[in-house]
């Protein structure tokens, strides 16, 4: 259900709004895409275009290139097992720093912009830090930034709980705040912007030759952000699903069109409607653990406590082997420490998943994925599978072998398109038009903007 007050409309993770602005533009820019103060200049001269044109811009950051990384390595530095509380406080500077930043860049322009932190954006989240699950927004603040004609920079992965602790939302955290705050304001569609062009049916360093999608569902998507593509955080898509808001993934570093992840019917992309495949995706690296003496409810507990969350557990022989999808070894340390139980690690191991919708209804689909693998001499420790995806855990060495594998085995090449001279004439008028509008900004900016 949605609330409201004083007009604006407040969105939680199981509401959505239900009016709209078609002029709102809700943008999300990832680390890569304000890794420096040049990206920052360049994200600010995308955002003052925009509204120049007549669009009202909201504008949601990430940190800057590595430094959520980096000030996590200063938390575990100082401490094995840094108080959640504080290490929320630590991490959430980021994000500040690249909303303080970009204001600075946009009013170097000659134009207006307005940073919130999260408690200041009225994004209100439980008491978890670490994985805070949103509670509400409440975007009066960013609609009377928004009605004064200013551009509302938010700090993404953070928010505030009820006792006015800041909280953060976990690896990919500033996705699920994009799409959140999209909902908030009643926004339809929500454009994140990456260093990835689209979604891909592999990761195309591994697969040269895989294909770029369109269009895909939420529900394909977030099979393969759960299974490692790292293009979208699943919590987002998970978001995006249920307010429906459709996300537009595209490249921070060109002005074309990316992938939609859309509301559909049985099938957006129709290409593999022979296999209904959707991709292949892969982590090189998800360690096995071990854990002597201890259950799965205290395992996955101690885990939840510091926000993280357990993939697959295999009990046997006393010993409890899981998995930790996307959580660093440090964190998982971390977490366990507090058990007292014998803890041990197979790290040389990774994970290649095939994402298919409804697999549980085509056993020969996974048939067919591990003979393909047992051909070439990979063999799984184990599998693992969900209603969307078949999950194999293979040695780190063999994982960029198995995704070339089963990318061959499920997804058919594309067939070659010759890049015709309208075509070629075409994208020169637009990369033209894009640096005649950073031209104008330049040129408009005050004496001395960089």
């Amino acid at each position: 259900m949605s609330s409201t007050r004083n007009g604006s409309h407040a969105a939680t993770e199981g509401a959505h709004a239900d009016s709209s602005d078609d002029s709102v533009l809700v943008w999300k820019f990832g680390g890569t895409s304000v890794r420096d103060h040049d990206r920052l200049r360049a994200v600010a001269e995308r955002m003052v275009a925009a509204q120049r044109a007549g669009h009202r811009v909201v504008a949601v950051l990430s940190a800057m290139g590595k430094s959520t990384d980096e000030l996590s390595g200063m938390a575990y530095r100082m401490s094995s097992r840094p108080q959640m509380r504080e290490l929320d406080a630590l991490l959430s500077v980021g994000e500040q720093i690249s909303c303080a930043l970009a204001s600075m860049a946009v009013h170097e322009l000659g134009s207006r912009a307005v940073s919130f932190n999260g408690a200041q954006a009225g994004i209100l989240t439980d008491q978890t830090h670490g994985n805070a699950r949103l509670r509400e927004i409440n975007p009066e603040r960013i609609t009377a930034a928004l009605d004064d004609g200013a551009i509302a920079l938010v700090t993404g992965f953070q928010g505030v709980s009820a006792d006015g602790a800041v909280t953060t939302l976990g690896r990919g955290g500033s996705d699920a705040s994009a799409v959140a705050v999209a909902a908030a304001l009643g926004v339809s569609e929500c454009d994140i912007f990456t260093d990835v062009p689209a979604v891909f049916t592999a990761d195309p360093r591994v697969v040269p030759d895989a294909r770029r999608l369109s269009e895909l569902r939420h529900e394909e998507m977030l099979e393969m952000a759960e299974a490692g593509a790292g293009v979208l955080a699943p919590r987002s898509v998970e978001l995006a699903a249920a307010h429906g808001v459709d996300i537009h993934l595209r490249s921070s570093f060109t002005n074309e069109p990316g992938t939609w992840i859309r509301r559909g019917g049985p099938s957006l992309h129709t290409t593999f409607e022979d296999t209904q495949v959707a991709g292949v995706a892969h982590r090189r690296q998800e360690p096995l653990y071990t854990a002597e003496g201890v259950s799965a409810a205290r395992v996955s507990a101690a885990l939840a406590a510091r926000g993280a969350a357990v993939g697959a557990m295999l009990p046997a022989d006393g010993a409890l082997r899981f998995t930790a999808p996307g959580v660093e070894l440090e964190e998982v340390a971390a977490a366990l420490g507090t058990l007292g139980a014998e803890i041990s690690e197979q790290r040389e191991l990774g994970s290649v998943s095939v994402v298919s919708l409804g697999i549980a209804r085509k056993p020969a689909l996974v048939a067919r994925a591990l003979s393909t693998l047992a051909d070439a001499g990979i063999e799984p420790e184990f599998v693992t599978t969900t209603p969307g995806r078949v999950t194999v855990h293979v040695p780190s060495g063999q994982v960029e072998d198995a995704v070339r594998l089963l990318h061959d085995t499920f997804i058919p090449k594309a067939p070659a398109v010759p890049v015709t001279e309208a075509a070629m004439t075409a994208e020169a008028a637009v990369v033209r038009a894009a640096e005649a509008i950073v031209t104008d900004l330049r040129e408009a900016a005050p004496r001395g903007a960089a």
